[in-house]
């Protein structure tokens, strides 16, 4: 078994920390197993069953479907239906309209007679629910390609939109990065409008009613941009036309990965081979033929039936890994951990991409999510893999980490906070297209991301400072009225505060300080009578869920690190640890059915399988070797912290300052962005 790093002496010393030391010693163990002999770790990325209806529907689309991918995919799919007939977009979570209709869709290709009992039931679910007019527009787009749906009564997405300047609104470089990639290959499918018919068709779904539009102010303005959009879609200047969707295409083709794929994530990937495939590239050119044979890397199998993961996660889960592991007491020598770094050294992106628009003289350097994924590198996976390299004896770090550090201090938004993968990403107009009726299409500042960049560059020299200070005011401004921050990127406010308390000890924020008190109250408010915590998704769209939902381990841990961070030894701690260890399976890691990951808040969501196990590590180990007042120095790199008496906000100074004065964080009282 692994050895961890035994408890120290001012740290646990109940009978309850022996066993935690075992569950932790077991976890650990279970992570070595995993690692790939390269170096990293990935878990399956789950989401939905939209990535396998739409897989079917592309394959359908360029006429490669096969029938053993069909019948495993379809295995796969009727497995997800709910009892009531419908399918969700998360584990447990209501049946959802747009994706029963694209699973019913993909079932009927499979062969699944509509007359069936489980396609009545969704079929009924669909028209007590709208009907296919109801339903989203991407799911209307698809329904268009095989004549289910007319062209002209979708919003139009011009071609011409690429020769829009970076300045000028509603350019293609004020969507975010994964709208933008999606965007630009759908204005040539928009503009070829072409249609592939089925041997079936879909009145079952259909009620009959018009599609509803925004009438007044804002939506009123669009649906008349919208009007005007369609009478030049029918008669479009010929030239500029056919410039644009030639322009397109090179743009598409200019930012395919080595993988096949565009941007690692599924949405611009299956857009890009249609629209190519619509602009002449043929099945055996080696763009198309790289993009379909990539999508066998994505492709699950098992006894279950096949599906696809929608992105996949090696960068993000094996610096994780790496923190977590270094949390619970492995040494920064250990052999898994140097091949580890290694593996991260040679992912590191040194050239320019799409965040080079907003930032044309920021050097380059930083990691993205995915196994490639050299246009878009994220300032999150970025601030992990700092966080997780400076904690490994590799020699080649140093070097990394300071191109890292000044690629992150130089994305920095101009009200100081941070977003995913681009820099004052945050016009809103484009959000306002009738197009834009699913999931975030823009990349504003968060607040999880904004803590694991003040977290990484908390013990940095200047310039990172004064970056620093200002991304610890956005937080404080950020901080919910009832004490919580909102989590982008993860379930929800619960992943939100857990990753702002342990950013704001690290920049030298006291445990004392109210804002970090607010936060405590708001974690002891919302454990669960089991001792453990979880967010239901739907605190996204309903108030009344936030902080409210079944445990899980992800979701335990991340509210643990947060009460750890602020020095709390408390019964809540107590509870929380003890819930994790009485959960443990056999071989060392934890169930989660649930989803805890959100890749579009209120819209889609993803369960990291290997969140599980990473973040009940790091808990577990921060709880095993930290005393009292240790706070979160583990997660900033072996307990450095800011430490000089520097402001970083407000009235809050670092720890042998004065720290936050009583007031001080008043303006968290704002709602986060």
């Amino acid at each position: 078994m692994t050895t961890v790093a035994a408890p120290t002496s001012t740290g646990p010393t109940s009978t309850g920390s022996t066993a935690a030391a075992l569950a932790l010693d077991a976890a650990c163990d279970h992570l070595l197993g995993l690692q790939a002999s390269e170096g990293w770790w990935k878990g399956e990325l789950e989401t939905n069953i939209t990535m396998d209806a739409e897989d079917l529907l592309l394959r359908e689309f360029l006429g490669i479907r096969a029938e053993r991918d069909t019948a495993e995919a379809a295995r796969w799919i009727r497995s997800r239906q709910r009892d009531d007939g419908t399918w969700a977009t998360f584990h447990g979570g209501p049946g959802d309209l747009s994706t029963t209709v694209e699973a019913y869709t993909a079932l009927r290709l499979a062969g699944d007679p509509a007359d069936a009992a489980h396609m009545r039931a969704a079929a009924g679910f669909v028209r007590e629910s709208g009907g296919i007019e109801a339903s989203r527009v991407f799911t209307r787009i698809w329904l268009a390609l095989f004549g289910q749906w007319r062209w002209q009564d979708l919003p139009v997405l011009p071609p011409e939109m690429v020769f829009l300047p970076p300045w000028f609104p509603l350019n293609i470089y004020d969507w975010a990065c994964w709208a933008r990639q999606t965007i630009v290959p759908l204005t040539i499918v928009s503009a070829r409008r072409p249609v592939r018919p089925l041997p079936f068709g879909l009145a079952e779904l259909r009620t009959g009613r018009p599609v509803r539009r925004g009438r007044g102010g804002w939506d009123g303005v669009f649906a008349a941009l919208d009007r005007a959009l369609h009478g030049y879609e029918r008669r479009p200047v010929p030239g500029l036309r056919r410039a644009a969707l030639r322009r397109a295409a090179e743009w598409i083709v200019a930012r395919q990965e080595r993988d096949g794929s565009w941007g690692g994530i599924q949405p611009p990937w299956v857009y890009s081979l249609i629209a190519l495939r619509l602009s002449g590239y043929g099945l055996d050119h080696p763009v198309i033929r790289k993009g379909i044979e990539g999508l066998d890397r994505f492709t699950v199998r098992d006894e279950q039936g096949r599906r696809l993961e929608a992105c996949q996660s090696p960068v993000w889960d094996t610096v994780l890994a790496i923190n977590a592991l270094r949390d619970a007491g492995l040494p920064r020598d250990h052999p898994a951990l140097v091949r580890a770094a290694g593996w991260v050294l040679d992912e590191e992106i040194t050239g320019p991409g799409d965040w080079s628009v907003r930032r044309p003289s920021l050097p380059p350097g930083g990691w993205a999510f995915e196994f490639d994924n050299d246009g878009y590198p994220d300032v999150d996976d970025t601030a992990e893999a700092v966080l997780a390299l400076r904690r490994v004896a590799h020699p080649d770090v140093r070097p990394a980490v300071d191109r890292a550090v000044r690629w992150m201090a130089g994305m920095v938004s101009r009200d100081g906070g941070f977003a995913a993968f681009d820099a004052d990403n945050t016009r809103t107009l484009c959000t306002r297209l009738p197009f834009c009726d699913f999931g975030a299409v823009i990349d504003p500042p968060s607040a999880d991301v904004t803590a694991h960049v003040v977290e990484a560059l908390a013990v940095e020299p200047p310039p990172s400072r004064e970056v620093v200070r200002r991304a610890v005011v956005w937080l404080l401004k950020a901080q919910e009225a009832d004490g919580s921050w909102f989590g982008r990127w993860g379930a929800n406010h619960v992943y939100g505060t857990g990753a702002v308390v342990p950013a704001l000890i690290a920049a030298g924020v006291r445990p004392g300080a109210r804002c970090v008190r607010r936060a405590v109250s708001w974690l002891e408010r919302h454990q669960n009578e089991d001792g453990g915590w979880g967010e239901d998704l739907r605190s996204y769209t309903d108030p009344a869920w936030i902080g409210r939902g079944a445990s899980t381990p992800s979701q335990t841990a991340w509210a643990l690190l947060a009460l750890l961070a602020a020095g709390e030894r408390t019964s809540a701690v107590e509870r929380g640890v003890a819930w994790l260890v009485a959960r443990q399976r056999p071989d060392g890691t934890w169930d989660e059915p649930f989803f805890t990951g959100t890749g579009f808040p209120g819209d889609f969501f993803i369960n990291y399988h290997l969140y599980r196990l990473v973040f009940p590590i790091s808990a577990l180990g921060r709880y095993l070797n930290s005393g009292p007042g240790a706070g979160a120095t583990a997660s900033v790199g072996d307990g450095a912290s800011v430490g000089d008496g520097a402001s970083v906000g407000d009235g809050a100074k670092t720890r042998d300052g004065a720290g936050v004065r009583d007031g001080a964080d008043g303006v968290g009282e704002k709602a986060a962005p």
